[in-house]
């Protein structure tokens, strides 16, 4: 299985809706592309910002290059990013791993 990692940020004023817009656009993409194996978004306040750490499972790298195409390292962003002054990692990172475990 591929994990895939992106981090951004957003002034506190715009977390609520970038949540929402996060939901429909990054989340959905990713569970509606096949090989997807789920989607899990962690948000953390750190002063004025808020950061949101989205994690996709894929069954594998051509699972991934489904959704981000073949410059899969490079962060897919959309359309309407620009609204919510996001701060994206222009890179995300992907990792092999045998399994995912709650903690």
């Amino acid at each position: 299985m591929i994990v895939r990692t992106w981090h951004g940020c957003v002034p506190l004023h715009h977390a609520e809706a970038f949540a929402r817009h996060l939901a429909l656009t990054g989340v959905e993409h990713s569970k509606n592309t096949p090989g997807n194996l789920g989607a899990f978004v962690r948000r953390e306040t750190q002063g004025d910002w808020e950061h949101f750490f989205l994690a996709t499972y894929w069954r594998d790298v051509e699972a991934v290059k489904a959704f981000a195409g073949e410059d899969y390292h490079v962060a897919v962003t959309y359309q309407d990013d620009e609204q919510f002054a996001l701060l994206s990692d222009p890179y995300v990172f992907q990792h092999s791993v045998e399994s995912v475990s709650a903690l």
